[in-house]
C-alpha cells in the first residue's frame, strides 16, 4: 500500500485558491479587460450615486431653507388674523371708504397701530413736495444711504448722482430705499429735522396714531393705523405730482456706464381693470405685505387700505376681491 499522502476534493479546491491568490499577488496573472471594466464601472456608479445623494440632500436642504418660517408680523403676534370678514381677506387690517361721501364700505381692525413699511414713503414724498426744493438739484448717493437695519439691496451704488425729482420718483414708484433716505439726508436742515417735519405733517392732518422714525419705512418704529393712512392717501392724491409719480409704470435711470430699468412695485397700475390715482406698497417682516390706494371703482372714488397681508401676492388679491365686491354690491347711485 502506498504511503504517499492523498488530497481530497476539498483540499484540492483550497490549494487552487491559495495558489491563485499567490500568483495574482506576484503579478504573474494579469486582470482581464472584462474585470477591469467591471471594476471601473463599479467605481463610476459609486461616484454617481454619491453625487446624486449630495444633490438630493442639497435640494432638500434648499427647500428646507425656503420653508423656514419668517419672523411673525406685529399683527400676527397681536392675533389680528384671527378676526374674519365676509370677503375672507388675507390682510389683518382693511379699510375702504368713499372719499367723497365718507361712507365706510369695509372696516377690519382699522384702529390697530402697526408698522407700515414703505407706505412711509408717501409722507417722505409729501414733505419733499411741500418743501419747494428744486427738483433738478443733483444729489449723490453715499454710504450713509446704505441700509444697515434690514440689509436690503439697491442698484443705486454710492457715487451715483441723480436729480431730486428722479430720486423722488424712484422712491414713490419703485420703493427705492436709498433714494428715499438720500431725500431726507440732503434736506437743508438735515435728516433729523426732515423726520420732524414728517411727524409734524402727520399731526397737522389729524393722524394721531402715526409716528415716523426715518424716511424709508425699513424701521418697524414707523407706525400708523388704517384710518390715519386713509387720511394721508386722500390728502396726497390731491397733489398731481404725487399722483403721477406713484402711478408711473416704469422708469429708465442713467447711472453713467449703464441705464437701469425700474418698474412699479404695484402691478395693478398697468391693469386695465383699474383706474388708480395714487398708490403705494410696502413690506418688512414686522409689517407684512401692505398696500394703499385711491382708485375709481364702480363710479366711486375709493380709498383702500390693506395692512399686514399674509403672502406675497395676497394684498393684490385682497384689492381685487374688494373691487369686484364693490362693483357688485356698492356701485355709486345714478342721479
Amino acid at each position: 500500500m502506498s504511503l504517499e499522502p492523498t488530497l481530497s476534493g476539498f483540499h484540492l479546491k483550497k490549494l487552487h485558491s491559495t495558489l491563485l491568490l499567490a500568483v495574482v499577488s506576484l503579478g504573474l496573472i494579469a486582470i482581464t479587460p472584462v474585470a477591469q471594466a467591471k471594476s471601473a464601472n463599479a467605481s463610476v456608479y459609486k461616484k454617481a450615486a454619491v453625487k446624486t445623494k449630495i444633490k438630493r440632500t442639497s435640494r432638500i436642504q434648499s427647500r428646507g431653507r425656503l420653508n423656514i418660517p419668517t419672523k411673525p408680523s406685529f399683527g400676527q403676534l397681536a392675533g389680528l388674523h384671527q378676526l374674519g370678514d365676509e370677503l375672507s381677506l388675507k390682510s389683518s387690517v382693511a379699510y375702504v371708504i368713499d372719499q367723497d361721501t365718507k361712507e365706510v364700505l369695509l372696516s377690519k381692525n382699522d384702529q390697530a397701530v402697526l408698522p407700515i413699511a414703505s407706505i412711509t414713503k408717501l409722507m417722505t414724498g409729501l414733505v419733499i413736495r411741500e418743501s419747494n426744493l428744486p427738483m433738478d438739484e443733483a444729489i449723490t448717493i453715499t454710504t450713509e444711504d446704505i441700509d444697515t437695519e434690514k440689509g436690503s439691496s439697491s442698484r443705486l451704488r454710492p457715487g451715483v448722482t441723480l436729480t431730486r425729482g428722479e430720486l423722488l420718483q424712484l422712491a414713490l414708484m419703485s420703493s427705492e430705499n436709498r433714494a428715499a433716505h438720500a431725500l431726507g439726508r440732503t434736506y437743508p436742515q438735515g435728516l433729523f429735522a426732515f423726520v420732524g417735519l414728517m411727524n409734524a405733517k402727520a399731526q397737522q392732518l389729524g393722524m394721531h396714531d402715526t409716528k415716523y422714525a426715518e424716511p424709508t419705512g425699513l424701521s418697524s418704529r414707523n407706525q400708523s393705523s388704517a384710518k390715519d393712512l386713509a387720511t394721508l392717501v386722500a390728502y396726497a392724491a390731491n397733489d398731481p405730482t404725487m399722483s403721477q409719480l406713484t402711478t408711473s409704470v416704469d422708469m429708465d435711470v442713467d447711472v453713467g456706464s449703464k441705464t437701469l430699468k425700474y418698474k412699479s412695485t404695484n402691478r395693478l397700475v398697468s391693469n386695465p381693470n383699474w383706474v388708480i390715482d395714487l398708490q403705494k406698497t410696502g413690506y418688512i417682516s414686522e409689517a407684512g405685505q401692505c398696500l394703499v390706494m385711491q382708485a375709481k371703482v364702480a363710479g366711486r372714488k375709493l380709498v383702500m387700505i390693506f395692512l399686514d397681508s399674509a403672502g406675497k401676492f395676497s394684498r393684490i388679491a385682497d384689492a381685487e376681491r374688494v373691487r369686484r365686491w364693490v362693483e357688485l354690491r356698492h356701485p355709486a347711485e345714478q342721479s
